[in-house]
């Protein structure tokens, strides 16, 4: 029972770390989908691929592409397009998997494509504007202006590890 408390103490933690971190700034990796830009904690990126189609399973939500086989481990694909509601778009030469590291699971994201690592200051963080109970905005953590660029940062690991994604088992 101790090692139970103690998980859900670490998981509480890191969810804390997480948003602190989203304040604090940091480097950020930042991509786009659609004419939207975003950002996430490059911390959990363990990598950049070039899109494949992976392997389709069936009965799974519209946003979850499949499998690959990434060195053995059998990698969920999410289409972050399909699953933040943007309008569908076709996969082409730009076209990525970020292969993240959340909560201990590897999973992949497609996005358009990859733009840079942006080291962003707190001070350039405002926090993200309140939406109608309708919108689930629980992951963005901020927003960030940088040059003439509107950066809309989020926590991966809240989206990813959300229920309805069903890819990340709740006690971790």
């Amino acid at each position: 029972m101790d090692m139970i408390h103690e998980a859900s103490h670490v998981a509480r933690h890191e969810a804390a770390r997480a948003a602190t971190a989203a304040q604090s700034g940091g480097e950020f990796l930042t991509f786009r989908l659609g004419a939207e830009e975003y950002g996430i904690d490059i911390l959990k990126v363990q990598e950049i691929r070039s899109y494949e189609a992976p392997t389709r399973i069936a009965n799974s939500p519209a946003f979850i592409k499949g499998v690959v086989n990434l060195r053995g481990v059998i990698v969920p694909i999410v289409d972050l397009r399909l699953k933040l509601g943007c309008d569908s778009n076709d996969y082409n030469s730009f076209t990525v998997v970020i292969v993240l590291s959340v909560r201990g699971r590897v999973v992949g994201a497609v996005v358009d494509s990859v733009s840079d690592v942006l080291e962003l200051s707190r001070d350039s963080i405002k926090p993200a504007p309140e939406m109608a109970s309708a919108v689930d905005t629980s992951f963005i953590t901020g927003i960030s202006s940088v040059n003439d660029r509107m950066l809309i940062l989020m926590d991966i690991e809240e989206l990813m590890a959300s229920a309805e994604m069903g890819l990340i088992d709740s006690k971790h």
